[in-house]
């Protein structure tokens, strides 16, 4: 039986290691943490994603755990709509659609589907032998046919095999995350663009919304209160802005600066070692794509793998595609950080357009098949 070494228990190393293992391989998944957790954030999972998790066997336990997209889009800082879209419409156009749910609990169902022995945690990677697939961890050495490297945007793998590439930088913008208990409330999903400034509001199961924002900063700046911080720059917005925002917990903030690799990696694999995920291309989180480009990483180079086919054929099957959505969210980064009026006018403007979205590309994909 065939072997692979998964290194990271993230969504896309989990998914990584459910997909070999349905294809019939041996699987261990080696995470330097104590427990799997993904604490105070959610995620959207957009349809390309969902497939692939119905490929899996958990695809409606996914959707009995998360809210179903319904109304939203992009609005000013009073509440006008700049673009609207439905959920129907987009159930129609893509036969999926966009559910939301905490990241822990898509975690927990995706760690449902491996068993204790198959996951090592508190375990420390330090070396990956490339040619032979021998990895070296705080507990000892173990060998596999294929190593998957789902060690995230800071990955040491993906240093060691492209010592000269540089590094993800810093975009000129920080993230908040957070989740209000909101009992009753009903406020419909989407984003809210001012002049620099982004907050966007996810309904998600149990009552509860997460929340998350954007705003220029310099990189590594924190603050003693950061709800202070987020109530004087968001405060004042519309009250499907503001309403959320006064129920966030203070202690469930989460603060981190938005990273992204502007040059694509010259390949997602070298030598028995493929890459996923972040640690493959860290994205700016505006097209809401992290989470999903990296289960459609899984599921590919699981199929790859399945069929003994080389690893090059997963770098030409991911590649030209996590490249254009990651510049694609890239350039709509940009975007939220203008603060000109005139600037802010135009984009407003562009906003109103029809069709301006990469929906169609993104969504309409289907994991492979046989």
């Amino acid at each position: 039986m065939r072997k692979v070494i998964v290194v990271g228990g993230g969504i896309g190393g989990l998914t990584a290691a459910a997909a070999f293992k349905r294809a019939g391989w041996s699987v261990r998944v080696v995470e330097r943490a104590e427990r799997l957790s993904e604490v105070g954030s959610g995620l959207a999972l957009a349809p390309n994603a969902l497939r692939v998790l119905d490929a899996l066997g958990i695809g409606d336990s996914v959707r009995a755990l998360s809210r179903i997209q319904g109304d939203g889009g992009i609005r000013k800082p009073d509440g006008t709509w700049l673009n609207r879209s439905s959920a129907e419409a987009a159930q129609a156009r893509f036969a999926e659609p966009t559910v939301i749910l905490l990241r822990a609990a898509l975690v927990d169902l995706l760690a449902s589907l491996l068993t204790d022995a198959e996951l090592r945690l508190g375990t420390e990677v330090t070396g990956v032998d490339a040619t032979s697939g021998k990895v070296t961890t705080s507990s000892g050495e173990e060998e596999g046919d294929l190593v998957v490297a789902a060690d995230g945007i800071w990955s040491r793998i993906r240093r060691g095999l492209f010592p000269e590439h540089p590094e993800p930088r810093y975009t000129g913008l920080t993230a908040w995350r957070m989740l209000a208990d909101a009992p009753g409330l009903s406020v419909p999903f989407g984003e809210t663009w001012g002049r620099g400034l982004v907050f966007g509001v996810m309904p998600v199961a149990g009552d509860q919304v997460y929340c998350y924002a954007t705003a220029p900063a310099p990189e590594g700046e924190v603050a003693d209160d950061e709800k202070a911080v987020l109530d004087r720059l968001f405060g004042g917005w519309h009250p499907d802005v503001a309403i959320p925002l006064a129920a966030v917990d203070p202690t469930r903030i989460l603060r981190n600066d938005v990273h992204a690799m502007v040059r694509p990696l010259p390949a997602m694999h070298h030598g028995r070692v493929a890459i996923l995920g972040d640690a493959a291309h860290p994205m700016t989180p505006n097209l809401g794509q992290g989470a999903c480009q990296a289960i459609e990483d899984a599921i590919v180079l699981a199929h790859t793998a399945a069929r003994g086919a080389p690893l090059v054929e997963y770098t030409a099957a991911r590649l030209s595609r996590t490249t254009r959505i990651a510049r694609t969210s890239r350039l709509i980064g940009r975007l939220t950080r203008l603060t000109g009026p005139v600037a802010v006018t135009a984009r407003d403007a562009l906003l109103r357009l029809p069709g301006l979205n990469a929906a169609d590309s993104v969504f309409g994909w289907h994991p492979p098949t046989d």
